[in-house]
């Protein structure tokens, strides 16, 4: 309920903006009375573009209707009848609206709300610039919107001017036929007698000179207001250029890049709506002005004056159409990629945006949207304007799709829901590059007109790159080259180029964001994490991070060489980590039982000072996605103590007994390094006594003899003392 309280103290140009988010689609009545439910409900964990939420959605109407009709109820006395009557009527008619399809109510909350958070913030900028966050967002924000403000005055200065200009140039018309209609008079005069010729003849000279005499001053006056109009014009165009490029070159080229880092496990990209509301400003200024500079040719045309006005005319209204082209193809935007590993055969969605779609009008003939996919050379040939014989790299199914007007958000985009990949033609490989190193992009286009046919748009725009595979196995060579390339691309490069060898501490940032992405977690990669991470993938033992500062790390080096003794990459390695983390262990991480990170050495020499039974998980340096358990005991053929290696673990065993449970089974481990008893952090993770585990179970509910023999063998040595030096001798 706090931002509708806030959003009630809007005032001026933001309080009209949040009075224009209601209407009969969703009447302001209803968010006043609901103000609460409306903002504790989670509006934000529905995917509109996932028809399998809209199961989700249909519950929020139904509680949104409940919620009416008991506000509905409860109202008592006279003022409380028609009120009574008033929600009881909005919960028939909302009803009725979204039932059909309830994600149009989700699509219509999510803006509203979301508008009045960007409204109050706005308005809490501008009275206290001061108490924004430190990345200045805030203060670039104000600059953008003072930057409108002084658009809009420019504009309606221009046009006063140009409706002073009008009114000059209709009074010089009347003056300009008021002098022909003296030269007719002078004209008809030979036909009347001399003595009243020479009398009315002289007074009809004498007002000809005079009119003559204002018109010529006056044709060099308004050839002077045309002159300056123009000039006033090429002013505001240039700062409408230079607001076009902070919006689109600055502002939704980050969007673009924080997009593209999400892709790595980055923070969302944020919400368009913000960057929407800019462009259609942008568009409804621009097109204003170019109606100005029509007005003006207008004028010039009905009256013709010799003079540099109409080379001028002419140039502004190249500039103004090239800057509304650029403006139209710039904001025709891929809202969901698609998915940048593409397996053939298997169905995969994105979407399309126009931002400036509803401003122009262009739903009122709503465009279609072709995808095609092309190859790294198609997509560089098709940015240099080059003829590509509209080739293509392979086949997409239901590949067409006509741009949506969505009335509430004032949004047109398509959604691409069931595309599917049948087939793809690959290029001729370079050296040691592999399927999965080579990369394609979805290239969208469409072809729409504005303005009544007036101008023509052909807009396309490429997807990140994607990589396709044709098997599961090929799926983590395929997301190096995906990390790889979100990572350290840059901006406005030729496709898809990126460097080929990078600094350790930037790819330390990658695999850290990566790494809590996937794993759901907080708890990223510590300095002594990637201080390991350096020594396996430069076979260095140093330990100290400042070594590896400016080391440089090849894309060879990272997941295309085999690390020295294995027969698997460094990304394969980390790769498998973190599946074996998502998928069993990702509370156990973030409890901090996990240390991982370590290599037999540092294990051993962290387990000696503790006391017997003191045990550590770490990751498995010769499988990957293993994970083992070392532990400190007593040796009974030495009589010494050592440090004692499980053979490591992997999915396929935590698919049988989990990780709690095993540790649990092994009554030798006591304590978890340091010195946590081990009941303290695994026990509420056990499964419950007489407990089946349902992964023994087949389809039919019956045991899986093979897996429950195996687990019982592993149970069986894992109860054995430690004698067999076998156990420590084990690569892991």
């Amino acid at each position: 309920m706090a931002l509708w309280i806030q959003a009630q103290q809007l005032q001026g140009d933001a309080l009209h903006q949040m009075q224009s988010l209601y209407g009969q689609h969703f009447p302001i009545e209803v968010r006043h009375y609901l103000a609460q439910w409306l903002e504790a409900q989670p509006w934000d964990a529905i995917d509109l573009e996932n028809q399998q939420d809209e199961f989700k959605a249909k519950r929020l109407l139904d509680g949104l209707i409940q919620e009416l009709q008991r506000k509905a109820e409860h109202q008592m006395g006279e003022d409380g009848f028609l009120l009574k009557i008033k929600l009881g009527h909005y919960a028939t008619q909302l009803k009725s609206s979204y039932d059909p399809c309830p994600l149009e109510l989700v699509r219509c909350v999510k803006h509203i709300l979301y508008t009045e958070q960007r409204l109050v913030q706005e308005a809490s900028n501008a009275s206290s610039p001061g108490l924004g966050p430190v990345d200045g967002t805030p203060q670039r924000y104000q600059q953008i919107n003072q930057t409108f403000e002084e658009l809009r005055v420019m504009t309606q200065d221009t046009e006063n001017d140009l409706r002073k200009l009008q009114h000059s140039q209709e009074y010089f018309i009347i003056q300009y036929q008021e002098s022909l209609r003296i030269q007719a008079q002078l004209s008809s005069l030979a036909s009347i007698p001399p003595a009243e010729r020479v009398q009315r003849e002289s007074g009809l000279q004498s007002r000809k000179s005079t009119l003559e005499a204002w018109l010529t001053r006056e044709a060099n006056t308004l050839q002077k207001y045309r002159q300056e109009l123009a000039e006033k014009h090429q002013r505001t165009l240039a700062l409408l250029r230079k607001q076009q490029t902070v919006i689109v070159d600055d502002e939704l080229i980050q969007w673009k890049r924080r997009q593209q880092l999400a892709g790595n496990g980055g923070p969302s990209e944020g919400g368009l709506d913000i960057l929407q509301a800019w462009c259609e400003k942008l568009a409804d200024m621009i097109w204003q002005n170019r109606q100005l500079i029509r007005r003006v040719e207008h004028l010039t045309q009905q009256l013709p004056i010799p003079g540099p006005t109409e080379e001028l005319l002419t140039d502004l209204n190249a500039t103004v159409t090239d800057i509304i082209s650029a403006l139209v193809t710039s904001t025709f935007i891929i809202e969901k990629q698609p998915p940048q590993v593409l397996k053939t055969q298997t169905k995969f969605s994105a979407t399309v945006r126009l931002l400036v779609g509803g401003k122009l009008n262009v739903h009122m003939n709503p465009p279609q949207v072709k995808a095609t996919i092309i190859s790294e050379q198609q997509a560089k040939a098709l940015l240099k304007n080059e003829n590509t014989r509209n080739d293509s790299s392979g086949e997409i199914l239901n590949n067409n799709c006509v741009m949506e007007y969505h009335q509430t958000t004032g949004t047109l985009s398509a959604h691409f829901r069931t595309m599917s990949l049948k087939r793809i033609k690959r290029s001729d490989r370079r050296g040691a590059e592999s399927v999965t190193e080579e990369k394609f992009t979805v290239l969208f286009e469409s072809q729409f007109s504005v303005g009544g046919n007036e101008l023509v748009f052909h807009v396309k725009t490429l997807s990140l790159p994607v990589v396709v595979i044709v098997h599961g196995s090929q799926d983590n060579n395929a997301t190096a080259t995906v990390l790889w390339d979100n990572a350290f691309s840059e901006t406005g490069r030729v496709p898809f180029v990126v460097p080929d060898k990078v600094l350790w501490p930037q790819l330390c940032e990658a695999l850290n964001m990566k790494y809590k992405s996937e794993v759901q977690s907080d708890r990223g990669l510590s300095e002594d994490n990637l201080v390991f991470l350096a020594q396996k993938a430069f076979s260095s033992s140093s330990n100290n991070t400042e070594d590896y500062c400016n080391m440089t790390i090849t894309w060879s080096q990272f997941n295309r060489e085999s690390l020295p003794g294995r027969n698997f990459t460094f990304w394969q390695w980390f790769d498998g980590v973190i599946e074996l983390m998502k998928r069993h262990l990702k509370s156990h991480w973030n409890d901090g039982a996990i240390l991982g990170f370590l290599n037999k050495q540092q294990a051993q020499d962290m387990l000696m000072s503790k006391p017997n039974g003191t045990f550590l998980l770490r990751f498995s340096d010769s499988e990957i996605g293993g994970i083992t358990i070392a532990w400190v005991a007593e040796n009974p053929n030495k009589a010494e103590r050592m440090v004692w290696n499980l053979m490591p673990f992997t999915t396929k065993d935590f698919s049988i007994r989990s990780l709690a449970d095993r540790i649990s089974d092994l009554n030798h481990l006591l304590f978890l390094y340091p010195n946590q008893p081990k009941e303290e952090v695994f026990s509420r993770y056990c499964t419950p006594p007489n407990c089946m585990n349902d992964s023994m179970l087949d389809t039919e509910g019956e045991f899986d003899l093979d897996e429950t023999m195996d687990m019982a063998r592993q149970v069986e040595e894992f109860l054995r003392q430690p004698m067999e030096t076998q156990w420590s001798g084990q690569p892991s």
